[in-house]
């Protein structure tokens, strides 16, 4: 008899734990916890006739903005009120982070009615258990359905109510997509333009029709979460058995997700169609650009680039922000001492400007940035790009046409005839083009263009191995700047630390033979929700600018080498690539480790 009376009490307790989180429930959580006044709460309480009735609780409670009454009185946001939630009734707090997600293996475990139903979202799934996220820590009924269906262990988690409604669509949507399009063509073409085809009897191998509207869904999907996650590249890359794809973000790639063969394929063809590509041709590298949206009306240059590959057609999708356009110098990295110095170069009426670095270094958004800034009404802004990489109104844009050899100094020959004055050429990649840079620079014109070398001084030396005469050098060139990309610290998680030790002899290392007074302490990445945990948030250049001299062109000759022209450059005002750098760990932006990864030391250059 009493088992049977516990029992009864048990599943009435039970009952009563099965329940919806109320706003008086939270509030008074909140209250017993010292993280609210109750004159505050009641006030809340009393304009609850007022509040949208189908508004979570948490949400209601963070549109206040609140601080904590508890130190450091940190501001009540949705993520921490529900970081706060979660450890109250003995749960893990979980950021959603779509680039750590598996959307087919989630979405497999339950229909998207049923997650809808109890607000419940699947995010990982192992051989031992099933994680999901939840905003609703008194409601476990669903526990009790799936655990015998899955026949794993079904871990719990907390995560805000807007995450979870918005991803519960995104990846189903999806998911569904992907498999809608599958489900059209088993066969698909996963051996089609491979190296290792296989011909499968009894199969149509028919390709999707690009138009598809799943495809559509599929593309559309993938350019606003690039866009969402900042990324400054997107790669499709086929490979033996799925498709890959991944995101550069801050200069790191990151997977993302895999597709069947046949999709990706399908994704492609889209994509090549509105870049305005050959869709039949697949033998061939081909270049295109789509002009497209974000969701909140920002418009986004999308520069296209294919590579046929073992396992079929790779296509690389470059983000163009044209934002970028409009920052400001220091925005961009640069000190005030280097933008004296770049602007002592480029306001001159005529000469040669480089900017040197390796690809992805931020060559071009240099270059963009400053004819921006020189693009008045008064001058003709023409420039000559491979491909044009941003349209800009306010410049003369011209693009190399290899098909019918129109090439940079071709086409530099061309612009000559338009009256302009200034002239961006894309690359000097040898001697034709570089003679034209110089007729162009002797007969009025400012121009500027990029050159592949490892820092400032080593353009020179490849100027004149390309086979151009020092004498032409000395009197067209205006100055050289290196530049490199580091990633920026996350402002909000940050941390200051005391310099270790072995971080200053790292210090030491980083500047020599320079001298660079040793900060006292710098900073280090922690990782937060902003920055994905990362504790990296964007990246921000480091600048070398040597500006030619009386003395420097004295030492330009057939025979000239590197090492003499840099510790001249040295003594003349040129800051290297590494005490940049170590200025911007001392001023808290980036750290020894990202700038020593980026900058060679002089002994490499």
């Amino acid at each position: 008899m009493k088992q049977e009376i516990k029992k009864q009490v048990a599943q009435k307790q039970e009952e009563r734990r099965e329940h919806k989180l109320t706003l008086l429930e939270l509030l008074d959580m909140l209250v017993n916890d010292s993280m609210v006044g109750r004159a505050e709460a009641d006030a809340l309480i009393a304009a609850k006739r007022s509040l949208r009735h189908d508004t979570h609780p948490l949400v209601t409670v963070s549109e206040q903005n609140w601080k904590s009454q508890r130190s450091p009185h940190k501001l009540l946001t949705l993520e921490a009120l529900t970081e706060w939630l979660a450890g109250q009734v003995g749960l893990e707090y979980l950021h959603i982070d779509p680039l750590k997600i598996d959307f087919s293996a989630v979405t497999d475990i339950m229909s998207s009615d049923y997650a809808a139903r109890f607000g419940i979202l699947p995010v990982q799934v192992t051989q031992r258990e099933v994680v999901i996220a939840t905003a609703e820590p008194f409601l476990r009924e669903w526990e009790s359905v799936l655990q015998p269906i899955l026949r794993k262990e079904i871990r719990r988690v907390m995560a805000t109510p807007p995450d979870i409604s918005r991803f519960l669509v995104e990846f189903y949507n999806l998911a569904r997509s992907v498999k809608s399009a599958t489900k059209v063509d088993r066969a698909g073409i996963s051996g089609q333009a491979s190296f290792e085809q296989l011909v499968e009897m009894g199969k149509s191998n028919r390709q999707f029709d690009a138009n598809d509207q799943n495809i559509v869904h599929i593309v559309d999907w993938l350019w606003q979460y690039a866009f969402d996650q900042r990324a400054s590249d997107i790669h499709i890359e086929p490979r033996r058995e799925l498709g890959i794809v991944r995101f550069r973000i801050d200069g790191v790639l990151h997977q993302v997700y895999q597709v069947p063969m046949s999709v990706m394929a399908a994704m492609t063809s889209r994509i090549k169609v509105l870049g305005r590509m050959d869709l039949v041709e697949k033998r061939r590298p081909q270049d295109g650009r789509i002009k497209t949206r974000t969701a909140e009306g920002q418009e986004i240059e999308l520069r296209l680039s294919t590579l046929p590959t073992a396992f079929g057609e790779k296509l690389v999708m470059r983000v163009f922000d044209p934002e970028v356009l409009v920052r400001d110098f220091s925005e961009l990295g640069f000190s005030d001492e280097d933008l004296a110095r770049w602007q002592q170069m480029t306001s001159q009426p005529n000469g040669i400007i480089l900017v040197t670095g390796p690809t992805g270094s931020g060559k071009t958004t240099t270059l963009y940035s400053t004819l921006k800034h020189l693009a008045t009404s008064e001058v003709n802004v023409c420039t000559i790009e491979d491909p044009i990489e941003m349209v800009e109104p306010a410049f003369n844009q011209m693009q190399v046409q290899h098909a019918i050899e129109l090439g940079f100094a071709d086409g530099v020959r061309a612009l000559m005839r338009q009256d302009p004055d200034i002239i961006m050429i894309g690359e000097i990649r040898d001697l034709e083009t570089a003679d034209m840079a110089i007729q162009a620079a002797l007969t009025g014109h400012l121009v500027l263009s990029t050159l592949h070398t490892n820092d400032a001084p080593a353009a020179i030396t490849r100027l004149l191995d390309l086979g151009v005469p020092s004498y032409m050098l000395n009197a067209t060139l205006l100055g050289v700047m290196g530049q490199r990309l580091v990633r920026t610290l996350c402002p909000r998680c940050k941390k200051p630390v005391p310099l270790q030790e072995d971080e200053k002899e790292q210090w030491d290392s980083l500047v020599s033979p320079w001298k660079a007074k040793r900060p006292e302490q710098i900073h280090q990445p922690v990782g937060c929700l902003e920055c994905r945990m990362t504790g990296y948030m964007g990246r921000i250049g480091i600048y070398e600018i040597l500006l030619m001299t009386p003395e420097l062109r004295k030492l330009v000759t057939p025979a000239t080498d590197t090492a003499p022209i840099r510790e001249l450059a040295a003594r003349e005002g040129m800051r290297p690539l590494r005490i940049s750098g170590a200025m911007k760990v001392a001023a808290g932006m980036t750290t020894l480790e990202e700038v020593v990864k980026v900058a060679p030391p002089a002994s490499q250059m």
